[in-house]
């Protein structure tokens, strides 16, 4: 069993007895706003994969979302104001759940004052500042924050860190991500899903030094007049294409691409990591989705004798303190599960604050590249966005 493999028994051995221990459930809150960000990805309803959890109230200004927030959630009571029911119902847990980030910092506010414990959507920040913020409300209340990076527990993630670990790809030469490259191919995927892969990069390879990037619009370089906003508040966004390198200990890079095109595919969404004697590719898909791929080809070619592997991986639910009922919650229910594990072993989540703010500085480092056509070192100097006027 390998060091990663032990260490992930451990932490599913003690979420069990963390949650089987506890003499009454946890309460729960849950914010969304419907119109406004809505509640994320599964958010809501992410707490019906545990025995463990009372839904105590929902809140959402829009009352017909409330009414149906209510039912999905069976909450026993709603609130238009979350600040109201945050001091009404002094949860032990809040799901923030809207995409939108335009109130992302008040709300991570009112409840680590609250004392509660947070599960949020991604990605964290609006800019440095916003992010910066958070990490000091919630390290001046000690609450514990997990951010929904689905793939920071995703068995097939874990079983690539193990194998990389064991050696069986040999040492990292280096590692690759691209977008989803949708219509929002760019600017806007780098912000809503490169922050999955720039998290990723950062569980394999640990905290970049600097970056160097190229950032375009339809093939030339961006201006001021490229800079627009995106479909939701995330911020300003600028290019459609976009091609970075950040450089990592030992010398090794992982590099980032998003471009417009007339054909993609979502297997193009993933991570791929080459080493010495092979390579992994993990496509982001959320578990129980994805995959994990291998090959055991120093030429990182398959080839008569040597083929494509498919991995198989699967998490231990029963000792997490998961009574799953519907796959599609799987994926939050254990980033859920770890955030338990931390709150009971005053631990830190396998994605809390210091990570989200991580994956938005890997973000604004590639346009602060661009602008000043060299490195950027980390940590970032600026900490308002690098395409606001005047900065």
């Amino acid at each position: 069993m390998s060091q990663l493999t032990r260490r992930g028994f451990l932490a599913s051995s003690l979420t069990a007895s963390a949650m089987s221990g506890r003499t009454k459930p946890y309460r729960v809150a849950v914010i969304g706003h419907t119109g406004r960000g809505n509640y994320g990805h599964g958010i809501d309803t992410v707490w019906h994969a545990f025995e463990q959890m009372d839904v105590v109230a929902v809140s959402d200004p829009d009352e017909n979302g409330r009414a149906g927030a209510l039912k999905r959630t069976r909450a026993k009571r709603g609130f238009a104001d979350y600040r109201e029911m945050l001091r009404t119902e002094k949860p032990d847990l809040v799901g923030i759940g809207p995409r939108w980030m335009d109130q992302r910092v008040a709300m991570v506010t009112a409840a680590a004052e609250a004392g509660a414990h947070i599960y949020m959507e991604k990605p964290f920040a609006l800019t440095l500042a916003d992010a910066d913020r958070m990490v000091d409300v919630v390290r001046k209340n000690k609450v514990k924050v997990q951010i929904a990076h689905q793939m920071r527990t995703s068995p097939y993630a874990l079983r690539a860190k193990a194998m990389i670990e064991a050696g069986e790809i040999g040492a990292i030469q280096e590692a690759r991500v691209r977008g989803k490259e949708d219509k929002r191919a760019g600017g806007e995927d780098m912000m809503v899903l490169g922050s999955h892969l720039f998290d990723m990069l950062r569980f394999f390879l640990g905290d970049p030094k600097w970056t160097v990037a190229h950032v375009t619009s339809e093939g030339r370089e961006i201006g001021a007049g490229d800079v627009k906003q995106a479909t939701e508040p995330i911020g300003p966004i600028a290019g459609n294409q976009i091609s970075a390198m950040m450089a990592f200990d030992g010398g090794v890079h992982g590099f980032f691409a998003s471009k417009a095109a007339d054909q993609t595919d979502a297997l193009r969404f993933g991570t791929w990591i080459y080493g010495t004697k092979g390579v992994l590719f993990l496509p982001n898909g959320i578990y129980p989705g994805g995959g994990l791929s291998l090959l055991r080809s120093a030429a990182w070619l398959p080839d008569r004798k040597v083929q494509w592997e498919q991995i198989s991986a699967q998490p231990d639910l029963a000792n997490q303190g998961i009574a799953i009922r519907d796959g599609r919650e799987m994926a939050n229910a254990l980033m859920v599960a770890d955030l338990v594990r931390a709150i009971e072993r005053d631990a830190k989540p396998c994605c809390n604050e210091e990570d989200g703010r991580w994956t938005i500085e890997m973000v604004h480092s590639v346009y602060q590249a661009q602008k000043s056509g060299g490195r950027v070192s980390f940590p970032l100097r600026a900490r308002t966005h690098p395409l606001d006027p005047g900065t």
